[in-house]
């Protein structure tokens, strides 16, 4: 007869491998951007910017290297009480093709980063538009390798993961588990060529859209509300009949999101509720990672204290599969193998960050991002 503890580890080894299930279909199509020559495509780079004088200077020296495109860069300055716009005209000093602009007073009602983005559409003069955080220092080779997809496969928003650099602890525990929960839970083949926005994902650290279309499907005043672009730009492009695609940037793009415990977990909680932490999806998200992802290991060792062998195969096995799946991904986009080897840990933290933002959203809590505050979408 099959134990409690037994039942238990089947039930933890059968969450655990819906993800081990999809990343092993979604590492195959979750590719990096095909280089494609032809003739030079316009793209006009656009970077909102508020207090970024660590990272503006590098963001803009990456973009001028781009090779294989033609293109302008527009940065548009948005109330940064910091060495901002020096920073930004210090780095390529008088490279004919930047612009550094201001932005007009926030309108009431909306997020600063989407007003921003709204305002650098307006200013583009191109029909190819790239929304590019701050933080990110793209390769010689990125632009020309997404405006390829963009073109070849005829979407009209292409967006790009890049590869995280991590050096604190929060940073290399948690940042990790976007690939995680991106490729164990997203169905890539609805994604690729289906036109649902359920199957929208993105990441707002790297946009590419065309501009006709993005400007028909409301762009981000549609969004104008929200903190997750990333995700809610997608999904409205879906929505008004577009097609989507997101891809691998991680040998193409850098990016540093955090710098600190502190930003990690306000910059992790400001938007949770636009995904894993909605509350209509935070239930199935604790039930299947709490049950694959963080529970096995400890069943495994109850199993082994009390010498049950069949729960304790079982129990291996969840564990294995969680482990197989964070370790391929570690090696396969440059990740923390720190991270990968405290995978539970990491994803306990997690769900507890998760249900901590949605209890903020319930007590009415503003969410407080570059010295503004919003409510919690």
């Amino acid at each position: 007869m099959m134990t409690t503890l037994e039942w238990a580890a089947k039930v933890c080894a059968g969450a655990a491998a819906l993800p081990a299930a999809m990343f092993a279909v979604n590492v195959w199509l979750f590719g990096r951007p095909r280089a494609r020559g032809g003739k030079l495509a316009a793209v006009s780079v656009l970077i909102p910017a508020r207090n970024e004088e660590l990272s503006i200077g590098d963001a803009a020296r990456c973009v001028v290297r781009s090779r294989g495109v033609e293109l302008e860069l527009i940065i548009l300055d948005d109330g940064s009480t910091d060495s901002t716009v020096a920073e930004a005209w210090k780095a390529v000093g008088k490279w004919p093709h930047l612009r550094v602009e201001a932005a007009p007073p926030l309108p009431a009602g909306w997020n600063g980063k989407q007003h921003a983005c709204w305002v650098l559409a307006g200013l583009a003069r191109y029909e190819v538009l790239c929304f590019l955080d701050a933080d990110v220092r793209l390769g010689p080779e990125a632009l020309a390798r997404t405006v390829s997809e963009l073109e070849q496969h005829e979407v009209e928003l292409v967006s790009g993961f890049p590869r995280q650099e991590t050096r604190t602890f929060l940073e290399w525990l948690l940042l990790p588990l976007i690939h995680f929960v991106l490729l164990g839970f997203l169905p890539m083949v609805g994604e690729r060529w289906g036109r649902s926005a359920g199957f929208a994902a993105g990441c707002g650290q790297y946009m590419m859209v065309r501009k006709d279309a993005y400007l028909a499907a409301g762009g981000h005043a549609a969004i104008r509300t929200t903190m997750h672009d990333g995700l809610l730009l997608p999904q409205r492009m879906r929505a008004a009949g577009f097609r989507t695609r997101v891809y691998d940037l991680s040998r193409d793009a850098v990016c540093r999101m955090y710098r600190n415990a502190g930003e990690v977990w306000r910059g992790l909680a400001k938007n949770a509720t636009e995904g894993m932490a909605a509350p209509g999806r935070i239930w199935v998200f604790t039930v299947l990672l709490g049950l694959g992802q963080v529970l096995p290991l400890p069943v495994l060792v109850w199993a082994w204290a009390v010498g049950d062998g069949p729960a304790m195969r079982w129990a291996a096995a969840a564990v294995g599969l969680g482990y197989a799946v964070r370790l391929a991904m570690a090696g396969r986009y440059g990740q923390s193998w720190r991270g990968a080897l405290l995978h539970p840990v990491g994803m306990l933290v997690t769900l507890v960050l998760q249900w901590w933002a949605l209890g903020r959203k319930v007590a009415g809590k503003p969410a407080t991002w570059k010295q503004r505050e919003y409510t919690v979408g």
